[in-house]
């Protein structure tokens, strides 16, 4: 069945669900509206639907998923919204102590929570930073000279690396790359 990709409105029998129709495509699964099942997701190369009416899809068709991907993605170009970024979990409850090198002064504490938050702060606006150079008018020349910049910004931000959770929202300098 993975060869044939059903368009919405298609008719298809499920063994178990029985007849229904395709109401959404994603780019995984189906969403099929059963009869006496309600909307359920069959993932596109489940060999179990019987097809009685394939419909094509049109090549434009906007799909939820896409909507929902473009969304985010211009919310991160254009704004200061903020994902979750989780801290390591070793890290959870922990502090931050910083010494004078003066004795006479006394040392401060801060929550390893509230360092995090501020370290994520700077790098998602470094990122809007960087998604703006690129979408402003300056020559190629200018853009590659900021951009890096930028990278050596991540680079110098690579020691903190160690307290995030997930190594996918690490920083990256120059010899982590770009994809």
């Amino acid at each position: 069945m993975s060869e044939i990709l059903l368009g919405v409105g298609s008719r298809v029998k499920h063994p178990q669900f029985g007849k229904g129709v395709v109401v959404q495509i994603r780019s995984d699964a189906y969403e099929i509206c059963f009869i006496d099942h309600g909307v359920r997701q069959i993932m596109r190369d489940y060999d179990g639907l019987d097809v009685f009416e394939a419909l094509e899809t049109p090549s434009d068709l906007v799909t939820y998923e896409k909507i929902e991907k473009s969304l985010v993605r211009v919310l991160r170009r254009f704004s200061d919204v903020q994902e979750t970024v989780p801290l390591g979990q070793k890290w959870t409850g922990g502090k931050m102590v910083l010494y004078p090198g003066d004795k006479t002064l006394k040392e401060k504490e801060v929550p390893i929570e509230t360092f995090f938050h501020k370290i994520v702060m700077v790098r998602d606006r470094v990122r809007v930073m960087e998604q703006r150079i690129n979408a402003s008018a300056l020559t190629d020349e200018e853009k590659v000279d900021l951009e890096q910049y930028i990278t050596r910004i991540y680079g110098s931000l690579t020691t903190f690396n160690v307290l995030f959770k997930n190594k996918e929202d690490q920083f990256t300098g120059e010899r982590g790359g770009k994809e």
